[in-house]
């Protein structure tokens, strides 16, 4: 009996023993074996790995690909800009040997060299960049992420950029910078439109100044377009150019004479002594100032400019003791009817 109790016992120690020594790896994974703490070159592959008892020691590392969200940063644009951003990073581990050895904690440290990369890359970028060419910046963070990477046996598969979270002031601006580049597209378009409509005005008016009938057919089709909406009013434009042509088909009226005109004669008066119309015009003159202003004295008519012509020669009577003949005012050298010679 005591005999069948030791072989029952080494059968379980055996059992015991065996399972310690036997490990399952499974196919996303690599077993590292530490054989009294130093590290085997050998990389167990998935399947049953067997290991020496109380000697080996089996790790095993995860090669399927980690996502890793990286967690929002603060940071300022190199256009002085506060903006928040967050980002997502993909790798896997190619070496596990590395992984196991190189780096105590490998998914700690690239999210640590993920957070400051991409406080880098914001300080480095501008606000434009960061919401339009934000595949640049995935590039450029994924190469930074990348090289320290590397020596811990770990591959970046992937960075993208989340989300950029801008200020209520910046996003207000932004609006009302995008309203004021549509207006100016809208007044550009508006613009040309008109341009092209000018220029194609122009060319209409020059037809229409060649051929005049075209403007009558153009005001035809004008009432025609304005009589097919049923309106109760029918608006007619009428043609300046048509009333500048009944201008010059109408003949000139001819130009009446007034009453006084008529009354005017066509030659000129001769006085009583013979004298010309001319020669009397400053004595004429001297009357009407007479019945206008009152009298007028000698020194005045001297001096006046109307009244140095020389006078007129006299008929002297060939009869003496003769009464003088009175002149009345015909005289050049007074206008008063009393005075006599």
């Amino acid at each position: 009996m005591i005999v069948l109790y030791l072989l029952l016992a080494a059968m379980a120690v055996g059992l015991i023993g065996s399972a310690a020594c036997v490990r399952v790896v499974k196919q996303f994974e690599r077993g590292v074996v530490f054989r009294f703490g130093r590290v085997r070159p050998t990389i167990r592959p998935p399947g049953l790995a067997l290991l020496v008892p109380i000697a080996d020691r089996l790790q095993k590392v995860n090669m399927q690909i980690i996502t890793m969200p990286v967690p929002a940063q603060d940071g300022i644009t190199r256009d002085n800009v506060t903006v928040r951003v967050d980002a997502v990073v993909y790798f896997n581990v190619v070496d596990p040997v590395r992984a196991a050895v190189d780096v105590e904690d490998y998914i700690s440290a690239i999210g640590q060299v993920a957070q400051t990369s991409l406080r880098s890359i914001i300080g480095k970028s501008d606000l434009d960049d960061l919401l339009s060419n934000r595949e640049r910046l995935n590039q450029g963070m994924e190469l930074m992420i990348d090289s320290p990477a590397l020596d811990w046996g770990v591959h970046i598969e992937r960075v993208e950029i989340k989300d950029v979270a801008l200020p209520e002031t910046m996003k207000r601006s932004m609006s009302r910078q995008a309203e004021a580049e549509r207006e100016r597209r809208a007044r550009i378009i508006t613009a040309d439109g008109e341009l092209q409509a000018s220029e194609k005005l122009g060319q209409a008016a020059e037809v229409m100044t060649e051929h005049p009938a075209a403007l009558q057919l153009r005001l035809l089709q004008t009432v025609v377009e304005v009589a097919a909406e049923k309106n109760s009013t029918l608006v007619l434009p009428f043609p300046v150019e048509l009333l500048r042509f009944l201008e010059r088909s109408t003949p000139p009226e001819p130009v009446k004479a007034t009453g006084a005109e008529q009354a005017t004669p066509t030659t000129a008066p001769v006085a009583r002594n013979g004298s010309s119309a001319a020669d009397i015009a400053p004595v004429r003159e001297i009357e009407q100032a007479q019945r206008t202003s009152g009298p007028i004295s000698f020194d005045s008519l001297t001096a006046s400019p109307a009244v140095t012509a020389k006078p007129p020669a006299l008929p002297v009577p060939e009869t003496a003791g003769l009464a003088q003949p009175q002149w009345g005012g015909l005289h050049a050298g007074c206008a008063d009817p009393a005075w006599q010679p």
